[in-house]
């Protein structure tokens, strides 16, 4: 019997009562009839997709949603981009998650220097190799302020904070720390002296736009492997997102990549094409899973107005057609979740359990209220191992 399932993740969409809306949270103030239908009609619930002990993050988060075991499969979250950046990593390298932050007053001030642009960011990226770059260290440019850095023949052992959990704190109580943790911090600190008066950073400067003081490392890990999607749930999948920690993940279990023109991987993301693409695509693959980023940057930018909006969008212009066109086939579902909570207050991911909704053929729920995150936990139906959350998904 022929089904077809599409995953749609408004990332970090989950939040906490937010005074400036009455005390309720975004996916309550929010205006988002479609996803409300898919709860009503179908089936809500809470996941817990960061296990205990991990630090909560779209890689950890993203990975117990497709169905992995990150205590298991996760080696960090950079060698995961890796992959999406077909960079080759042998099994002794150390590769690490490298933005472009701003740094004032010796405070995170921005993880990502005002969301720099990737043609900007390259350009910072192939000055830092020129100057800093050698035999056993390699920057590689990605998308706008998040790239990779490659350190070969060093064993770290070493803690480092992501920039997006420390806004407005002191970098000095956050910088990474153990064995070998001196290379990063030279690497770091000869990136600010190299940065201080560059090119770029004078016209973003001219243009009151906020500048790259530094690079800022994190994510670390060794090369990542996983089992194949299709093998373990008999599925062919493909994947749309803008962000190479999903990009990386969907190739690392064998699903394909859908591009989509003008898809930024913000909240000014192209969530028309994004639709389209799923819809077109569900001819060809039997699971198509689609990624909106805006929500989480605007919860790191702590704008509650903002992250509203890209739910709101998320859910007119890729729910709605999305949920629409499945109806055509006999046998469908559709399951609609953020993958970790991203507090407008806290500005950084929580490892809170998550709603999910799901709808489709043979799905059922036994309470039939608008989505949030209390309505979800009304049900009763909690999954406590987000990895199962998959199987639930498709044969549940």
């Amino acid at each position: 019997m022929l089904s077809k399932f599409v995953i749609i993740i408004p990332d970090g969409a989950a939040d906490e009562p937010i005074e400036q809306f009455g005390g309720k949270t975004i996916l309550e103030a929010a205006e988002i009839p479609n996803i409300d239908i898919i709860s009503q009609t179908g089936r809500q619930g809470l996941v817990q997709t960061v296990a205990e002990k991990m630090t909560p993050g779209s890689d950890v988060a993203m990975m117990s949603l497709l169905g992995y075991d990150p205590q298991r499969f996760y080696t960090g979250r950079a060698p995961i981009e890796a992959v999406a950046m077909n960079i080759q990593l042998e099994p002794t390298d150390w590769v690490f998650r490298c933005n472009l932050v701003t740094i004032a007053d010796d405070k995170m001030a921005d993880h990502s220097a005002g969301h720099i642009s990737t043609k900007e960011g390259a350009k910072i990226i192939e000055d830092l190799n020129k100057t800093l770059g050698s035999k056993t260290i390699k920057f590689y440019p990605g998308v706008s302020y998040r790239h990779l850095c490659v350190i070969k023949g060093v064993d770290f052992d070493v803690y480092t904070e992501p920039p997006h959990d420390i806004i407005g704190r002191e970098i000095i109580k956050n910088l990474p720390r153990g064995k070998n943790a001196e290379i990063l911090l030279e690497l770091m600190a000869k990136s600010r002296q190299l940065l201080a008066e560059h090119e770029i950073n004078k016209v973003r400067r001219d243009l009151g736009e906020n500048t790259v003081s530094s690079i800022w490392f994190w994510g670390q890990g060794k090369k990542a492997a996983m089992e194949s999607f299709q093998n373990r749930f008999g599925l062919k999948g493909a994947a749309i997102t803008a962000v190479d920690l999903v990009r990386g993940l969907a190739k690392l279990i064998g699903f394909d990549l859908i591009k989509v023109e003008g898809a930024t991987g913000f909240v000014d993301t192209n969530y028309n094409g994004k639709a389209q693409a799923a819809i077109e695509a569900l001819d060809k693959y039997d699971i198509v899973l689609v990624h909106i980023e805006g929500p989480d940057e605007a919860g790191h930018a702590g704008n509650a107005e903002l992250k509203k909006k890209a739910v709101e969008k998320i859910d007119k212009h890729i729910v709605g057609p999305v949920y629409q066109a499945l109806q055509k086939y006999d046998n469908w579902r559709i399951l609609v979740m953020p993958d970790h909570p991203t507090p407008v207050k806290s500005q950084a991911h929580s490892g809170k359990p998550v709603p999910f909704a799901m709808a489709g053929t043979g799905v059922s729920g036994v309470l039939h209220k608008p989505f949030s995150e209390a309505n979800a936990e009304e049900t009763g139906l909690k999954i406590d191992k987000g990895c199962e959350l998959m199987e639930y998904f498709i044969k549940g």
